[in-house]
């Protein structure tokens, strides 16, 4: 009977990774937690550290993977994005997947000491031959058997185990190490749990059987901490193992999509353990950081120091969509920082996390740094729609402005406009979001007192008389977003409006005696219930647009007018290689008693372009198209050609008081070139205009 060496046993340890439990918490600063054994205090302070470097952060997350796992695994990285501190933040992987591998040590074999000294005593024999320092015996048949020492019941894990040895083969002399590293080899094919080299005297020499015992096979799975993660997708990457043999490579896979699923969502969420339990069951714990806390500290703009703030936290915490008992997202933090800056009072924000405790949550900082809420500026331009005449189209400005009025990121416009023609004095308050209002309504309150030239729509007067038309108007509107891109607002609008001569008295009729007003006084007044809904693409220059409007009059006293007017406009941007088409559109019809110079006014930089203000007609409806095709030139210079169209669809005899030019209402005009503005310069244009009428 061969003797067999039952006191050699070579026995790799089963998969079991430890559950997450996090270690009591630490203060959290950037500059203290390099020492923190918390793994998600050392994963937060790596997404914070990586903005400075890519390799310490790898290096970081294999120290967090060490310690989360208890054993040496595999950091598997990309390359991460060092553009930013928000862009870093979202472009690297939020938490890298640690595959697991069970490359133990070789301090973790306590019976290697003993399989090598009998080896040794077999390697005494006559047939063992010395080839280097360490001696080799020579195996004369290598066999798989179950732990056992019987043939395995499935051929195909035979065949695996024996194709996962590489040095281990008959007739061959093997060194401890060869037999060593040929048992890692069949444990990391991953079907096996154990695996024991049993060395057996035979007549025929030395006879090496690789005692195995499989995985068992997959009969369920239990999840443990995956709140967001959809129930559908663990089941499908663990649908094809189902009745077979656990593969822990394939596990490894598994756990690698899961950890992808996390990352591709900016979640900060992992698979924290695994374990594979009596008949078949495997169990998978998650561990998903809930946002504990949020909380605004403020910075003073020069020193970078905490101080104290003007804007109510809760004006801010509202513009998120990051709340308590969330699985924290940075993207989702990313769009948040975007929305808190698009509220107009921040210079800069940036959101931190750190551990709460030993809650396994996250708490959030947010850092903001408030721009100056307020203040006075002065100015002057040229009014698009006064060309005609020395100096005419000049005007001067003043304003205030309050961004954040009583903190609540309210705000406050007053301003004045003045010019030899036309004027106009502007205050209006608006709040972005009303309190207590969970659609983000806001709410604007308008009250404006303006004089514009009359030319617009009734033309010069042969007597060179100047005509203006003043304007007093007071309303509310309310807006809020429909559902993404599109925006509507209502409001309710109050107007009282009459011409003027040129010394400023009423008058109700032009040279012409063609009336001025509606109603035949000396002013018209009108309420106004007003609706627009506006849809915006992605908001650059170019891309598409659609705006309606329409106005209804409200006839609540008899004097009052009763109309209605719909107008409508939409654009179109189309890149063709490194020219870009814009096509535009915009007509609207108006039917009732309105005042003439509400009429539709065709010609002018918004409308036909290389016409005054309303110099092709006016009239009760219109329709103005426009394409064109802009290209870059030299540097800043950019070419653009185009053509415009406008007409008033025959309309402009129905305008009382209203005037044509001889030519018809049809107009063409090409523009060569423009000079967008430079960088940090106010903006200016250079046109080069050729009109074809």
């Amino acid at each position: 009977m061969p003797l067999r060496n039952d006191d050699v046993r070579f026995i790799s340890s089963p998969l079991k990774i430890p559950p997450f439990r996090p270690e009591p918490p630490v203060p959290f600063f950037a500059q203290t937690l390099t020492k923190s054994k918390n793994s998600l205090s050392h994963l937060i302070y790596s997404l914070n550290e990586s903005t400075r470097s890519t390799e310490p952060f790898t290096r970081k997350l294999q120290s967090f993977a060490e310690h989360l796992y208890g054993k040496s695994v595999r950091i598997c990285s990309t390359c991460l994005s060092m553009t930013g501190a928000v862009d870093t933040l979202v472009n690297f992987p939020l938490l890298c997947s640690a595959s697991l591998s069970l490359n133990q040590s070789s301090a973790e074999f306590p019976a290697q000491s003993e399989l090598s000294t009998q080896l040794q005593q077999k390697a005494q024999q006559p047939h063992s031959v010395s080839r280097s320092d360490e001696e080799r015996v020579l195996i004369s048949e290598v066999l798989v058997r179950n732990k056992d020492g019987e043939e395995l019941e499935r051929k195909d894990l035979e065949t695996e185990a024996l194709t996962a040895l590489k040095a281990c083969r008959a007739n061959s002399a093997l060194t401890v190490r060869e037999v060593q590293e040929d048992v890692h080899r069949i444990i990391d094919s991953g079907y096996f749990c154990s695996c024991m080299p049993v060395a057996v005297d035979t007549r025929d020499g030395i006879r090496l059987v690789f005692q195995v015992e499989p995985n068992q096979e997959f009969h369920g799975l239990v999840c443990e901490g995956a709140n967001v993660l959809p129930t559908k997708f663990v089941e499908d990457a663990f649908r094809d193992g189902y009745g077979k043999v656990v593969n822990i490579r394939r596990l490894d896979e598994v756990i690698t999509s899961i950890n992808g699923w996390y990352m591709e969502r900016g979640l900060f969420g992992m698979v924290s353990g695994v374990e594979i339990l009596s008949g078949g069951i495997i169990r998978l714990q998650v561990a998903e950081a809930e946002v504990n806390n949020i909380s605004i500290r403020f910075l003073d703009r020069k020193t970078g120091e905490p101080t104290k703030g003007k804007t109510r936290p809760e004006t801010i915490l509202r513009q998120l969509t990051t709340k308590k008992g969330q699985v924290y997202s940075m993207l989702q933090g990313k769009r948040d920082v975007e929305t808190v800056l698009t509220m107009g009072i921040m210079e800069d924000v940036s959101i931190i996390p750190q551990p709460a405790g030993d809650t396994g949550k996250v708490d959030l900082i947010m850092n903001v740094v408030e721009r100056p809420s307020g203040g006075f500026s002065a100015g002057g331009g040229i009014s698009s729609g006064i060309t005609s005449g020395p100096l005419s189209g000049l005007i001067g400005s003043f304003a205030y402005s309050h961004r954040n009025v009583f903190g609540r990121n309210q705000k406050l416009n007053i301003s004045l406009e003045r010019g030899q023609i036309d004027s106009i004095f502007r205050i209006n308050y608006t709040d972005p979001w009303i309190e207590g209002d969970d659609k983000r309504t806001s709410r604007t309150i308008m009250v404006q007192n303006s004089r514009t030239p009359g030319t617009h729509v009734h033309g010069n007067q042969p007597d060179n008389s100047s005509l203006t038309i003043g304007r007093v108007t007071a309303g509310m509107e309310f807006s809020r977003p429909i559902r993404p891109k599109w925006s509507g607002t209502v409001g309710l609008i109050f107007q009282h409006s009459g011409a003027r001569d040129e010394k400023g008295n009423p008058i109700i009729k032009d040279f012409y005696s063609s009336p001025l007003t509606a109603s035949g006084k000396t002013n018209d007044e009108m309420l106004i219930a007003k609706f627009e809904s506006v849809y915006t693409g992605s908001g650059d220059q170019g891309s598409s647009m659609f705006v309606f409007n329409m106005e209804q009059g409200l006839p609540v006293w008899p004097e009052w007018l009763f109309f209605n007017r719909v107008n409508a406009r939409a654009r179109k941007g189309v890149e063709i290689g490194p020219a870009r088409l814009l096509l535009s559109l915009s007509g609207g019809h108006v039917v009732g008693n309105f005042s003439p110079h509400e009429a539709f006014a065709i010609g002018g930089t918004n409308s036909v372009r290389g016409y005054e203000e309303g110099a092709v007609g006016s009239g009760r409806s219109y329709v103005v198209g426009s394409g064109e095709i802009s290209f870059p030139m030299l540097g800043p210079v950019e070419g653009v050609i185009f053509s415009d169209y406008g007409t008033d669809l025959g309309s402009g005899p129905s305008v009382p008081g209203g005037f044509l030019y001889d030519w018809p209402h049809v107009s063409y005009a090409f523009k060569v070139c423009s000079l967008p503005p430079p960088p940090r310069l106010q903006p200016y244009f250079v046109y080069l205009f050729c009109f074809i009428r």
